[in-house]
C-alpha cells in the first residue's frame, strides 16, 4: 500500500513514527519513574497533575488534534491541486492565527486561574488549589508554544517528513526529567512545570530545521477570509466539540479525583500513562503515519482506496493492541513495582497505581481503534460524526464514574472512561462502514479470531506464571524477572500462535521491518 512521497510506504512511515512513539514513551516512563521517586503519590503531585487541565484544554481546543484534523486534510488538498505556492499561503495563514488566538486564549486563563482552576479540584485543601494555580499559570505558557510546533507537526505530516516530529516529544520529556533531576529540591513539584514550559520550547525548536529545509515560504497574513482557512475552520468546529468532550472526560476524573484519598489523580495518572505507552507505539504511530496519505486519497482517488487503507490500518492496530491490552492488564503489579516503586512511591502506591492500571488497559485496544477510525472520519472531511459520538461517550462516562466510583474508588473512575470509549469505539466502526463500505469484512473478521485467539492462549501462558508470583513487591527487583520472563514469554506465544494461524498482519510486518532492515545496512 503506496503512501506516496518521503517515507514511502504505511510501514517505513508508521515505523519512523513508531519507532518515535517507542522513544517518546520510554523516556516517558523515565520522567514517571524520577517523578515517582522525587515526590511520589502526595498531594502536591495531584496538585502538579492537575494543574494540566487548563492550559490542556486550550491547547487541544484551539491547536491540538482539533486543528490538525482540519487541518492537515486542507493542506494536503491545496498542495495536491492547487500546488506548493497556495499550501504555503494557507500554511502560513493558519499558524499566524492560531497562534493570536491562543494567545488571547492563555492571557484571559492566566488572569481568570484563580477563580477557574478551583472549580476542577473542588476536592482539594486550600493549600493544594492555591499550588495548583500556581502551577497552572506557569504552565499556561506550554499552548502557546506548542500552538505553533502542532501546526509546524502538521505541515510536515503533509510533506511526509515524519522524523523530527517524532523526535520532538523525546526532546520535551528529557525537559522535564533534568527539570526535576536539577530543580527538584530548590523549586518543589514547581520545577516539573519548569521543565513542561523549557520542553515545549524545545518541541519546537527542534522541527525549524525540517521546516527551513524543505523551504517553506512564510507569509504574515491574518486574512479570516482565505478559502482555506474558512474550510479548515468549518471543518474545526464540530472537532473542537467533539474534543470538548473528551476533556470533560478528563475534567470528570479529576474533579471527583479530588474528593479520594489522598494521591488518587497521581494514581490515575501514572497508569493512564503506562496505559498510553502501548497505545502510541500501536495505536498513534500507525494512524498518524497513515493520516497524510488518507487525505491525499479522498481528495485524489475516491473512498474505494480510502476504506482499503483504514481496513488494512485497523487490521495492523488490532493484531498490536489486542495482546499488549491483556499483557498489561495481567502484569500490571510487577511493571508498576518495577517502573516506580523507589524513594516516595511506596507498595501503597504501587497497588493503587495498579488498581486504576487494572482497568485502564481493558479499554486500551478501543482507544487504539478510535485513532484510526476518527481519522477516517476526518479524512472524508466529516468532523460531525466523531463529535456526536464524543458526546454520546461523554453522557455515557459520566453516569458510569456516578455508578462505579462508589464501588470501586478511582478504579471505577478509570473504568467508566474504558467502557465508554469501548462503546464508541464500535459505534465508529459501525457508522464508518456504511461510508467505507467494505471496511468490515471478513479479512477484519479473521484477523480478530486470530488475534483474540493467540493473545487468549498468550493470557493463559501469563496467568500460570503468576500463580508464583510474590504476595507483594517490597523492592522492583523481586518485579524485573518476572516481567522479562512475562513480556518476553508472552511475545513469544502470542506470535508463533498467530503464525502458525496464517496471520496477515504478521506477514505484513516481518516483510516492512526486512525491507527497512536492508534499506539501512545498505
Amino acid at each position: 500500500m503506496n503512501l506516496g512521497r518521503g517515507s514511502g510506504t504505511l510501514g517505513g512511515a508508521a515505523l519512523v513514527v513508531g519507532l518515535g512513539f517507542v522513544g517518546s514513551r520510554l523516556l516517558g516512563v523515565v520522567r514517571n519513574m524520577v517523578i515517582s521517586g522525587l515526590f511520589g503519590t502526595g498531594p502536591e503531585l495531584d496538585a502538579y497533575f492537575a494543574a494540566f487541565r487548563l492550559p490542556d484544554i486550550v491547547f487541544q481546543l484551539l491547536a491540538g488534534a482539533a486543528l490538525a484534523s482540519a487541518f492537515i486534510p486542507t493542506l494536503s488538498s491545496y498542495f495536491s491541486t492547487r500546488g506548493p505556492e497556495e499550501g504555503w499561503r494557507l500554511a502560513s495563514a493558519i499558524l499566524n492565527l492560531t497562534f493570536l488566538a491562543t494567545l488571547v486564549i492563555c492571557g484571559l486563563a492566566y488572569l481568570l486561574a484563580p477563580w477557574l482552576v478551583p472549580l476542577t479540584v473542588p476536592g482539594f485543601s486550600p493549600a493544594q488549589k492555591e499550588l495548583t494555580v500556581a502551577l497552572t499559570r506557569v504552565m499556561l505558557l506550554s499552548p502557546l508554544l506548542f500552538s505553533v510546533s502542532g501546526i509546524v507537526s502538521g505541515i510536515l505530516h503533509v510533506r511526509y517528513h515524519f522524523l523530527l516530529p517524532a523526535v520532538a516529544p523525546m526532546v520535551y520529556n528529557l525537559s522535564i526529567i533534568a527539570g526535576g533531576w536539577l530543580l527538584a529540591r530548590p523549586l518543589g513539584v514547581g520545577s516539573l512545570a519548569v521543565g513542561v514550559v523549557v520542553g515545549s520550547a524545545l518541541y519546537l525548536l527542534v522541527q525549524v530545521p525540517a521546516l527551513l529545509k524543505m523551504g517553506m515560504v512564510y507569509r504574515p497574513l491574518l486574512s479570516t477570509s482565505h478559502p482555506g482557512v474558512r474550510e479548515v475552520g468549518r471543518l474545526m468546529l464540530p472537532r473542537v466539540l467533539g474534543l470538548a468532550a473528551v476533556q470533560v472526560n478528563f475534567l470528570i476524573t479529576t474533579i471527583f479525583a479530588s474528593g479520594l484519598a489522598s494521591g488518587s489523580l497521581a494514581a490515575l495518572s501514572y497508569a493512564w500513562a503506562l496505559m498510553m505507552m502501548p497505545l502510541g507505539v500501536f495505536g498513534m504511530s500507525i494512524s498518524t503515519a497513515v493520516f497524510p496519505r488518507l487525505a491525499e486519497q479522498a481528495a485524489v482517488e475516491g473512498r474505494e482506496v480510502v476504506g482499503s487503507t483504514v481496513a488494512a490500518s485497523l487490521r495492523l492496530i488490532i493484531f498490536f493492541s489486542l495482546p499488549a491490552s491483556i499483557g498489561l492488564l495481567l502484569l500490571r503489579e510487577p511493571v508498576v513495582a518495577l517502573l516506580f516503586q523507589r524513594g516516595l512511591f511506596g507498595a501503597q502506591s504501587t497497588q493503587a497505581t495498579a488498581w486504576a492500571l487494572l482497568f485502564y488497559s481493558l479499554g486500551l485496544f478501543g482507544h487504539s481503534m478510535l485513532e484510526i477510525l476518527t481519522r477516517g472520519f476526518y479524512a472524508l472531511k466529516d468532523t460531525a460524526t466523531p463529535l456526536a459520538l464524543a458526546a454520546v461517550s461523554m453522557v455515557v462516562n459520566l453516569a458510569l464514574a456516578l455508578t462505579l466510583m462508589p464501588l470501586l474508588s478511582h478504579g471505577g473512575l478509570a473504568l467508566s472512561l474504558s467502557l465508554a470509549t469501548i462503546m464508541e469505539a464500535f459505534l465508529s466502526l459501525y457508522l464508518l462502514q456504511r461510508r467505507l463500505v467494505g471496511l468490515v469484512d471478513r479479512r477484519l473478521m479473521t484477523s480478530v479470531a486470530r488475534s483474540g485467539v493467540a493473545s487468549g492462549a498468550m493470557a493463559l501462558v501469563l496467568l500460570a506464571l503468576l500463580q508464583g508470583r510474590p504476595g507483594g513487591w517490597p523492592v522492583p527487583g523481586d518485579a524485573l524477572l518476572l516481567v522479562a520472563i512475562g513480556v518476553s514469554v508472552g511475545s513469544i506465544i502470542y506470535l508463533v500462535t498467530t503464525y502458525i494461524a496464517g496471520s496477515e498482519e504478521l506477514r505484513v510486518v516481518q516483510a516492512k521491518v526486512m525491507a527497512r532492515w536492508l534499506q539501512v545496512s545498505n
